[in-house]
């Protein structure tokens, strides 16, 4: 399977995941702060993360034209996070999305990446207005998400999940 770049930014470069990326998907995804702020998505196994790539991840690019992205350092091509737009039943906006391994936190990645699929949003795909959602408890999401320039609208109830914080940004100038 070809692997395809999708945005690219000074220190960064944000690629398609494909099924190859799952020993990278299960090391994320069974973190601490995934589980603890994102959510327990079942992936025990490789095989699960194969799974979760293809069903959840490949299927949003066919159905949507974008998801998340695979983000890693353009020198050293090192995985890094995972950063991209989500659509989801129960928003009527897209939903900005990233997490990152532990020993990639605090260096600008999650802003450097955030702020490129924002771009990317406005002027790739047009849209109109992005949301993200986090848990109160997650302070650091919270910090990005202003830094961004995205505002805090109000509490929602999301199936399965704990209240959340709705964040959202209008698309129509510069944030």
């Amino acid at each position: 399977m070809i692997r395809h770049q999708v945005i690219e930014t000074e220190r960064l470069s944000l690629f398609e995941f494909i099924p190859t990326d799952a020993p990278f998907i299960f090391s994320l995804l069974n973190t601490p702060k995934w589980i603890s702020f994102i959510g327990d998505r079942g992936v025990r196994t490789l095989d699960d993360a194969v799974r979760y790539i293809e069903e959840r991840i490949i299927v949003s690019y066919r159905k949507f034209g974008f998801g998340l992205y695979l983000v890693k350092l353009k020198d050293k091509d090192v995985p890094l996070g995972m950063c991209g737009l989500v659509r989801r039943e129960h928003l009527s906006d897209v939903d900005l999305g990233f997490a990152f391994l532990p020993d990639f936190e605090k260096f600008g990645y999650a802003l450097e990446s955030s702020s490129a699929v924002l771009d990317f949003a406005r002027d790739g795909l047009r849209l109109k207005r992005v949301v993200a959602i986090t848990m109160k408890e997650n302070d650091r999401s919270i910090k990005l998400l202003t830094k961004l320039g995205l505002q805090f609208e109000r509490m929602i109830s999301s199936p399965g999940e704990s209240d959340l914080m709705l964040y959202g940004i209008s698309m129509a100038g510069e944030y």
